[in-house]
């Protein structure tokens, strides 16, 4: 059975640039600006969360010391 994991909520009273609101909105296609903000908040930290990506270094994918720049390419 999964456990469930209680959010815990702060409120807050904060200004929100209106059309960045209505953009996530469009986006995330719902409707209130608590889900904008919140769906807003976790790509933010999702997207610089890199635990899982540094966690595949030395599993066999680009090894250690890799520099694209000196790989072959087509010379001119």
């Amino acid at each position: 059975m999964k456990s469930l994991k209680r959010r815990v909520a702060d409120r807050t009273n904060i200004v929100l640039d209106a059309e960045l609101i209505r953009r996530v909105k469009k986006l995330a296609n719902v409707h209130t600006t608590r889900d904008a903000v919140h769906i807003a908040l976790d790509h933010y930290v999702r997207s610089r969360d890199y635990k899982a990506v540094l966690a595949l270094r030395g599993t066999g994918g680009v090894t250690e010391g890799y520099d694209p720049k000196t790989s072959s390419s087509p010379q001119p």
